[in-house]
C-alpha cells in the first residue's frame, strides 16, 4: 500500500504536537518509523525530532522585525516563503516515503493561518497529488462537553473538509480526562443533542443556557450537519496515555481506500480543468495579441504541411508563349495597318 500523509489540524491547545508525539512513539515502538513534517514556524520546541522543519528555512522572529508583522501575519508570510520552495520539499516526501509507513505533517494551532491561506491550500495540493493524503482533525474533547462549543467544532470540521477536499478523520484528544462517548451519541442521535439543549436552556446558573435563539440556530445546525456526520470516521485517543492509536490507524487506512477510490478521480477531474482554463486563457491572451499587432488569419505564415505559394515552370512557359503569340500578333496587325510597309521591304531588296 502506498504511504499515506497524516495532516494533523486543530485549534491551539487541543493537543496536536503531544498527539503527534505519542504517534510517533507508537509508531516507532511497532517498527513503523514515520517520517515527520513540521510546518509550526512560531514552536519553540517539538517533542520529536522533525526530518523537515519550517523553522530551518524560516526564522519567524526575522519575519516579524523586517515585515513589522503581528504573529498570525508573520505565521502566513513564513507559510508563503517556504511555499516558494513546495517543489524540494515534494521531491525529498516521495523519495523517502518508499522507505517508512506514514508521512506525519504537523500545522499552526491557528487554523486559519493554514486552512484558509493560499500558501496552506499550495502545500495540501502539492503532497495530495503525490501521495495519498488525509487530514486529521483534533478536538479538545474536555473543551467540547458543551452543546455550542460542540456545534463549533463541528462547523469547523466541515469547513475543514469542504475546503481541502480531502478525506478527513475527527479525533477526540485527552479522553483520560473526559470520556468522549457524549459526542459520538450527539453526532449518531440527533434526539440525545435535543435533549442536551433542553437540559442546557433549563439551566438558569449555566451561562450558555437561556438563550433560544442560541438553542434554535444550533438545533437547526446539528440537523443541517446530520448528513455531513455520515462521511466522518470518529475515534477517541488520548495523548497521554496512548489509547486509541490502534482505532486511529484502523481509520487512516480506511480512508487512504477512500482517498484512492473517490478523492483522486475528483482531485484528476480538478487538475484536468485548471489545466484547460489555463490553456483557453493563453489562447485568448495570444488572440489579443494578434489582434492588437494588427496581424489577420490570412497572413499567417506558411507550416510545413501547406505548399509555398509559387508560379511553377509551366506556368512561366505558359505566360511566355503566350507573350510571345501577342508579340507576333502586334507585328502582324501593324503590316497591315501601315500600306507601305511591304513597299519598304521591295526597296531594301532592289538596294
Amino acid at each position: 500500500m502506498t504511504t499515506p500523509a497524516v495532516v494533523c489540524i486543530g485549534m491551539a491547545g487541543s493537543g496536536k504536537t503531544t498527539f503527534m508525539q505519542r504517534l510517533n512513539s507508537y509508531l516507532h515502538a511497532h517498527d513503523m518509523p514515520p517520517y515527520i513534517v513540521n510546518l509550526d514556524p512560531a514552536v519553540l520546541n517539538v517533542p520529536f525530532s522533525a526530518n523537515i522543519d519550517i523553522r530551518d528555512s524560516v526564522n519567524y522572529k526575522e519575519v516579524m522585525k523586517q515585515y513589522n508583522l503581528g504573529p498570525n501575519g508573520a505565521i502566513i508570510t513564513s507559510l508563503n516563503l517556504f511555499a516558494t520552495k513546495i517543489d524540494q520539499v515534494l521531491g525529498i516526501v516521495e523519495q523517502r516515503a518508499k522507505s517508512v509507513s506514514h508521512i506525519l505533517v504537523d500545522t499552526p494551532g491557528q487554523i486559519e493561518c493554514f486552512v484558509w491561506s493560499a500558501s496552506g491550500a499550495i502545500l495540501l495540493d502539492a503532497l495530495a497529488s503525490a501521495i495519498p493524503t488525509v487530514i486529521a482533525y483534533i478536538v479538545d474533547t474536555p473543551r467540547t462537553t458543551s452543546p455550542a462549543t460542540f456545534m463549533s467544532n463541528m462547523l469547523y470540521a466541515c469547513s475543514i473538509l469542504y475546503k481541502t477536499k480531502l478525506p478527513l478523520v475527527i479525533v477526540f484528544n485527552k479522553t483520560d480526562v473526559a470520556d468522549a462517548s457524549f459526542a459520538t451519541e450527539w453526532m449518531t442521535d440527533f434526539e440525545s443533542f435535543q435533549a442536551a439543549l433542553k437540559d442546557l436552556d433549563d439551566d438558569e446558573n449555566n451561562p450558555e443556557g437561556g438563550s433560544g435563539y442560541m438553542n434554535s440556530l444550533m438545533n437547526s445546525m446539528s440537523l443541517v450537519l446530520e448528513e455531513f456526520y455520515r462521511h466522518l470516521d470518529v475515534v477517541s485517543v488520548s495523548a497521554y496515555t496512548g489509547a486509541g492509536m490502534d482505532d486511529f490507524l484502523q481509520a487512516i487506512d480506511r480512508k487512504v481506500e477512500e482517498f484512492n477510490t473517490d478523492y483522486k478521480a475528483e482531485m484528476e477531474r480538478i487538475i484536468r480543468e485548471r489545466e484547460k482554463e489555463k490553456e483557453a486563457e493563453r489562447q485568448r491572451n495570444l488572440n489579443r495579441l494578434m489582434k492588437d499587432m494588427g496581424i489577420k488569419d490570412h497572413a499567417k505564415p506558411t507550416t510545413k504541411n501547406e505548399p509555398a505559394q509559387t508560379i511553377s515552370d509551366a506556368e512561366e512557359e505558359d505566360d511566355e508563349d503566350e507573350f510571345a503569340d501577342q508579340f507576333v500578333n502586334e507585328e502582324d496587325a501593324e503590316g497591315i495597318l501601315d500600306p507601305d510597309y511591304e513597299e519598304q521591304d521591295d526597296s531594301n531588296e532592289e538596294m
